[in-house]
């Protein structure tokens, strides 16, 4: 197509040429000392671009002999230039190969080719990312010393840079993870604490900071951050409900007495205290601390509205309430009888409400109840235990001590 187009202009030109010069009768005079040189006006013209067409093309020969060394030394710096970003390559693809030894010659070989060229010197983006790969390569192998002599490198190169924030905080998030590796978390997260905002909001940044937190045993900060993580879709919504009331559970388990549970429970997100499972658990942790009023003023709310939940959820509430009964009030028997007349068929509300019985020691409904619900395998081996427990209780309360001793027998044959 290219050589048509150029047939094309080329008849063009000669037709123009043809019709313009053809009838062209003109004459171009040339006068010097008294002599005097007529030359048609066509023949003028081709000499003059001719001429023209001379020069040109000597001035650009003259230009490309006088440039010849710089031309020369430009092709050399784009070798080596070309060599070094070859052997960066190579050591990135040795890297995710996991040939670690390899990449760390290979991204060594590059940064002695930058440092050997005084010209490519100042791309300091270059030595950031070499020494960060090399610092990389160093971890994979288990050599602490070079790793942080690399990862230093890598931060001076990067400050060195006008481009390179990029660089720095990558440095500062390997760093970070190669901490985790190392079981250090304080040092992970002094580090993520050198982040700026900005980038200390970045799913990854956040997923190291939970780690660390984890790792340090800090579990408000880490269910502050896995919150932040949910939020932000780090994790599947079944995964993050998970994560964060396992990370509540560790939080409430943490407390050694009943200021710092209580401490804990009011730092906990409202959504972490409407989940009745992380509720019960505080309860739990209330009864085995010695301030079950606690613990029941924080399940009170879920059985106002237990119409609203599920069968999992209903039998953790009423095993929780049983390990909260001392000190219960009589307002608690209406609400345990509502609940057993709207869900007949869920023993473990009629398990609750034999304990309650008896915590009021109305001895006589509660081992009616007891008696129903002791024998039901749907319910847990610990609830059936307590509750045969109970019955020995209030057998010897009623001096039946042969009634007692199936009780206990009961009890201990539970598996």
């Amino acid at each position: 197509m290219r050589t048509v187009v150029w047939l094309v202009l080329l008849f063009t030109v000669a037709v123009v040429a043809a019709l313009a010069l053809g009838q062209n009768d003109g004459l171009a005079s040339f006068y010097w000392n008294g002599w005097r040189l007529d030359v048609s006006l066509n023949l003028f013209l081709l000499a003059l671009v001719g001429t023209c067409f001379a020069l040109v093309t000597a001035i650009q020969t003259i230009g490309a002999l006088t440039s010849l060394p710089r031309r020369a030394h430009e092709w050399r710096l784009a070798q080596r230039e070309r060599g070094a970003q070859l052997a960066l390559r190579d050591a990135l693809a040795e890297f995710f190969g996991a040939r670690y030894g390899r990449a760390q010659k290979a991204a060594q070989r590059a940064l002695s080719i930058h440092a050997q060229t005084p010209e490519l010197q100042q791309d300091e983006g270059f030595l950031a990312l070499g020494h960060l790969l090399s610092a990389s390569s160093a971890h994979r192998l288990q050599d602490k010393r070079r790793r942080d002599e690399q990862l230093q490198l890598a931060l001076d190169a990067a400050k060195r840079s006008p481009q390179g924030r990029a660089q720095e905080e990558g440095a500062r998030l390997l760093a970070a993870e190669w901490a985790l590796d190392d079981r250090d978390a304080p040092r992970a997260l002094s580090l993520l604490a050198e982040l700026s905002p900005g980038v200390a909001r970045r799913t990854q940044a956040l997923r190291l900071k939970l780690q660390a937190s984890r790792l340090a045993k800090q579990p408000l900060e880490a269910l502050r951050t896995a919150r932040l993580l949910a939020k932000h879709q780090g994790f599947s919504k079944v995964a993050a409900q998970g994560l964060l009331r396992s990370l509540a559970f560790e939080a409430l388990d943490a407390a050694r007495d009943a200021d710092q549970l209580r401490s804990v429970w009011q730092q906990l997100d409202s959504a972490d205290r409407r989940d009745v499972f992380v509720a019960a658990r505080a309860a739990q942790r209330a009864g085995a601390l010695g301030v079950p009023d606690d613990g029941r003023g924080w399940l009170r709310p879920f059985w106002d509205d237990v119409a609203e939940l599920g069968a999992d959820e209903r039998a953790t509430l009423a095993e929780a309430l049983v390990l909260v009964l001392p000190g219960l009030g009589p307002e608690w028997l209406q609400r345990l009888e509502t609940a057993v007349q709207r869900f007949p068929r869920d023993r473990a509300f009629s398990y609750t409400l034999g304990h309650a019985l008896a915590e009021r020691q109305l001895w006589g409904k509660a081992r009616l109840i007891l008696e129903q619900v002791a024998d039901e395998s749907s319910l847990g081996t610990a609830a059936r235990r307590r509750s045969w427990l109970v019955l020995a209780h209030l057998a010897e309360q009623d001096g039946d001590l042969d009634r007692r001793a199936r009780c206990h027998e009961a009890a201990a044959t539970l598996v």
